[in-house]
């Protein structure tokens, strides 16, 4: 039996209901205009995903279930939709006044509806609800275990949700039991990196087992401190991928499918499920990006989005010479336009030549525009007032030096500079700090951790530099000499980070053991490093979670990223 099926892979938005209908009827009737007979589309299409607490707002969920209702009646006739939605018990929560009485009174379910010739023709309801890492479904919704599958043109259609393939065994082996001859899965899988080898590797899983060809269909988008990218695929019954979406960009893909029934030439099990497909695909798979392009790409869609959806069309980037700044002003550029980016250059006497021209070339090379506004004047003034309350680089002959507190000083002055052009402009300001500095408090609470949106906060200083290369792939955009100088902060005469810190190859692999891998003292130093460095480190880490949940949120790109995704009591005494 002949099966024309599409992913729908769009950019739903959390909370733009009306959007999403709008880019749900886009790509459903583009694909009726093509013959298509089933469109499947992503988990929670209707609300967006993550939609938090948004779900305790009874508006909110009833604006979601009209909202189904309209998709079915304006839905182009003849084409069969796949799309998630919040469904909802018959409860009433009109004098709940906690959120765990309204939730309960509910029966909230994360759930897919069929839609067709006008119709809600079936529904299922997530089973697997993910409760770690950055998601929360346990909190809000209800599983349930009734498997739905559906007729489509004759092949018999099976639903699921994101979670539900992520397991040995559940909702896809029942939906074959009740008959399925595909499977769908509607998800909302964020991105991190090597995480397209996991999904394979499941999705390959339910397809071989199953014998049935499996479509999934991914969100594409950045929401908050996630981002998803799509790359979403059609895998054949015996594990081939047979088409792929595009990553970090809405798509539309198109397979043609031959199911098999008991009959047909290409052959079938006694189930009369198919054990062969010839499939044609109608569009040309995008060109996958490199590992680091995908990091490039993740950032970058996550600014523009966080930027756009908060109604920021411009960008403020401090420049310091420095390679995090350089990487942060190079994405901020590539997402909103050059033209869209201000950047900032505020030097200090400790300042170097170098580091000026390197931010000059830079933001040359961005087309974005560069102001220099120099910080000596209100270090003075800062001084001044403060007088002998903190030790500044201004000799009081009494012999002593100055610490932390006036470097710091530096820091909120550039802080201050920024958020004050900021609020002037309408600007968002773009923090530049990196996951290893962020990791042991080598950053500086309302001061360069002062922003809106902090790109760099999940990456690593080494994949930094990775970042910065990739993006002079095709000629110089961030000066070499950026690259290749020793990281300094130039809080002090001839200070540089390594003075204070490991060196990178070493901290970061002890961030990576001890923030994302859970290891403890014992179990890093097994990786080969010195027990006390490792336990300074830990320290650091440890002592710095305070200013962690001040920082401004950014995208998650690792397996483990600071914020939702990794939640330790500020105040703690457990030490190992």
């Amino acid at each position: 039996m002949h099966l024309r099926i599409a992913l729908g892979q769009i950019d739903a938005a959390v909370g733009d209901i009306d959007g999403n209908v709008r880019r749900v009827l886009r790509a459903w009737r583009d694909a009726a205009e093509l013959d298509v007979d089933l469109i499947v589309f992503t988990e929670l299409t209707i609300t967006g995903y993550p939609p938090e607490d948004l779900l305790l707002k009874r508006e909110f969920v009833d604006a979601n279930l009209a909202a189904l209702e309209s998709l079915a009646a304006a839905g182009p006739a003849g084409t069969t939709a796949v799309l998630g939605y919040v469904g909802a018990g018959e409860g009433d929560t009109t004098d709940a006044v906690h959120w765990d009485v309204a939730l309960a009174t509910r029966n909230l379910t994360n759930s897919a509806a069929v839609l067709r010739n006008g119709q809600v023709v079936g529904t299922y309801d997530k089973l697997r609800l993910p409760n770690y890492g950055v998601f929360d479904e346990a909190r809000y919704f209800t599983p349930r275990d009734v498997p739905c599958v559906v007729e489509v043109a004759g092949v018999e259609v099976g639903v699921t949700i994101c979670e539900d393939l992520w397991t040995e065994t559940g909702p896809a082996q029942t939906a074959v039991a009740a008959g399925a001859q595909v499977l769908t899965s509607l998800n909302a899988s964020p991105y991190h990196r090597g995480k397209r080898e996991e999904r394979e590797a499941w999705v390959r899983h339910h397809a071989t087992q199953a014998a049935v060809p499996l479509l999934y269909c991914n969100v594409v988008g950045g929401q908050d401190e996630v981002v998803f990218d799509g790359d979403s695929m059609v895998l054949a019954a015996d594990g081939a991928v047979l088409a792929r979406g595009g990553q970090f960009v809405e798509d539309l893909v198109i397979v043609d499918l031959e199911v098999g029934g008991p009959d047909d030439q290409a052959g079938s099990d006694d189930q009369g499920r198919a054990t062969q497909q010839r499939p044609s695909v109608l569009r040309t798979d995008a060109e996958r990006l490199d590992p680091i392009g995908e990091v490039w790409h993740a950032l970058m869609r996550s600014i523009r989005d966080y930027c756009h959806r908060n109604g920021f069309e411009e960008a403020i980037v401090g420049l310091s010479g420095g390679i995090d700044s350089a990487v942060t002003a190079a994405l901020a550029a590539d997402a909103l336009g050059g033209e869209r980016l201000l950047t900032v250059a505020m030097p200090s006497p400790y300042s170097s030549d170098h580091s000026l021209a390197d931010a000059v070339a830079l933001a040359h090379h961005l087309d974005a525009h560069y102001r220099e506004l120099s910080i000596a004047g209100p270090m003075t003034a800062a001084s001044d007032m403060l007088a002998d309350l903190v030790v500044t680089g201004f000799d009081r002959g009494d012999g002593r030096q100055p610490g932390t507190a006036y470097e710091n000083l530096q820091s909120r002055l550039r802080g201050l500079t920024l958020m004050t052009l900021s609020n002037e402009r309408g600007a968002i300001v773009l923090t530049t700090g990196n996951k290893s500095e962020y990791a042991v408090g080598y950053a500086t609470l309302y001061g360069d951790m002062a922003g809106g949106f902090a790109p760099l906060k999940d990456v690593p200083k080494l994949l930094v530099y990775d970042l910065a290369r990739w993006r002079n792939r095709d000629g110089e955009v961030i000066p070499v000499s950026t690259i290749d100088k020793p990281p300094s902060a130039e809080l002090r005469p001839g200070q540089l980070d390594q003075d204070s810190l490991p060196a990178y190859e070493v901290l970061d692999d002890i961030i990576t053991a001890y923030v994302e891998l859970d290891l403890g003292i014992t179990g890093i130093v097994e990786r080969g490093h010195d027990e006390r460095e490792v336990r300074r480190v830990v320290q650091l880490v440890d002592r710095a979670e305070f200013k962690r949940r001040q920082a401004a949120p950014g995208p998650k790109i690792t397996e483990r990223a600071f914020g939702r995704d990794r939640r330790v009591p500020i105040t703690n005494g457990w030490r190992g």
